[in-house]
C-alpha cells in the first residue's frame, strides 16, 4: 500500500521530510471500520518486539530522533522490528495483525517523533463545516 510519505518522496525527493510518530499507550479518535462512527479508543500498550516498546523502555516521555543526522543512531535502528501503524481505523482486538508491520525506521523516516502517552484529538463541531469542501480528498 502507498502512503502520503511515499508519494511525497517520489514527487519531491529529498525536498520532502518524512516524519513518523509513535506512542506506547493513550487514546485515539478512530473508527472500527471504514465509514464507521468515530470513537475515542484506548490504545493498547506497545508490543514487546516493537520500536514503540524500545522507545517506551528508554523512560524518556517525549523526544525527536533525527534519523538523518546521527549516523550511529541510524545504524543502531536499521535492524527491522515491529512498528505500529494507527490511522483513522483502529482495531485493538486484532492489533498485532491489523496495526503492526515489520519495518526499519531509518529506511522509512527522516525523523521520528515520540510521545509515551497520547490523547485523542477533539474533532471540530459541525459549526466549522464549510460548504463545498469534500470530506475526503
Amino acid at each position: 500500500e502507498l502512503n502520503i510519505g511515499q508519494l511525497c518522496r517520489q514527487r519531491f525527493g529529498d525536498e520532502a521530510a518524512l516524519i513518523g510518530m509513535g506512542t506506547h499507550s493513550g487514546t485515539v479518535a478512530a473508527a472500527s471500520d471504514w465509514d464507521g462512527k468515530m470513537e475515542v479508543k484506548q490504545i493498547r500498550a506497545s508490543h514487546a518486539d516493537s520500536y514503540e516498546r524500545l522507545c517506551h523502555d528508554s523512560l524518556v516521555s517525549r523526544f525527536l530522533l533525527d534519523l538523518g543526522r546521527d549516523t550511529t543512531l541510524r545504524e543502531r535502528l536499521l535492524e527491522r522490528r515491529l512498528e505500529r501503524f494507527i490511522g483513522v481505523i483502529y482495531r485493538p482486538e486484532t492489533e498485532l495483525g491489523s496495526h503492526y508491520a515489520d519495518a526499519s525506521l531509518p529506511r522509512q523516516f527522516d525523523a521520528f517523533l515520540w510521545f509515551d502517552k497520547t490523547a485523542a484529538v477533539t474533532p471540530l463541531g459541525p459549526e466549522h463545516a464549510r460548504t463545498g469542501v469534500p470530506d475526503t480528498y
